[in-house]
């Protein structure tokens, strides 16, 4: 009798805990060897290329090179099977789940993550690489092609977890390597640069106004000239931001406005 071959397994995160949660959820699965773990996606790039793993788990979100970037580098001979793990939910869920191995929505429980590894056996028994790496190619395709932007967020605060739609968010404040929402009287943070978070959210309804405040077009009330030429952005709620002169012009436009 044929003895199966172990699915080796390569997890990706640049959260330590959340590496920690998928091996130990891995140490259940005997048909699962995990070779090595990354906490970018430049280390990923080169492991995918070094250690050949069958089973990739990995985040769409990470600075610098993110998911997505590391398939596209990643050669089409060695395309590994995927399963994303992410805090964002996008349009393209439903198509990861009909076309990619599994999508895993954090915070995931055990018996979410236990269907994904069974989709990852399915497949990997099937010995049809060449259509995993084919299909996994298309979806990124229909990925970058479609008009997609974050609709809510993971956040996790006081012990609890919870989603927040982004329409409901008043306005985004740098803070270093974090951001804070402000949602009406409440705020709370995120561990994302302001960035990225940005690149995320649909530029017809946030805009950047200042190198570390992003604003929802629909919750300012008006525009008050202040000093040096920059201009302040007071929302319906009372608050008063700092429009920049570099960010003026964009906001304006899309305002349909000038100054």
């Amino acid at each position: 009798m044929k003895e199966t071959r172990r699915i080796h397994a390569l997890i990706v995160d640049d959260e330590p805990l959340a590496r920690r949660r998928i091996r130990k959820l891995l140490a259940a699965h005997t048909e699962v060897e995990v070779i090595g773990e990354c906490a970018s996606g430049r280390e990923a790039i080169a492991a995918i290329k070094n250690e050949a793993p069958d089973l990739v788990f990995l985040d769409v979100q990470m600075p610098e090179v993110n998911g997505f970037e590391v398939l596209e580098a990643t050669e089409r001979g060695m395309m590994p099977l995927i399963i994303f793990v992410t805090a964002y939910d996008r349009y393209a869920i439903k198509a990861f789940e009909v076309h990619a191995v599994d999508y895993l929505l954090k915070p995931f429980d055990k018996r979410r993550f236990e269907e994904a590894i069974q989709r990852a056996r399915d497949r990997f028994e099937s010995e049809r690489g060449g259509d995993v790496a084919r299909q996994t190619l298309a979806l990124l395709e229909q990925i970058r092609s479609r008009s997609q932007w974050l609709e809510r967020l993971v956040i996790k605060s006081g012990g609890r977890v919870f989603f927040l739609k982004t329409a409901e968010i008043d306005w985004v404040e740098a803070e270093g390597k974090y951001v804070r929402l402000h949602v009406g009287k409440e705020s709370h943070l995120l561990r994302e640069a302001i960035g990225n978070l940005e690149a995320q959210l649909d530029p017809n309804q946030f805009f950047r106004i200042h190198r570390s405040t992003i604003v929802n077009a629909d919750r300012i009330r008006e525009l008050q000239p202040w000093f040096n030429r920059d201009y302040r952005v007071v929302l319906r709620n009372g608050a008063e931001l700092t429009l920049s002169r570099g960010y003026r012009k964009k906001l304006t436009d899309a305002l349909g406005t000038s100054l």
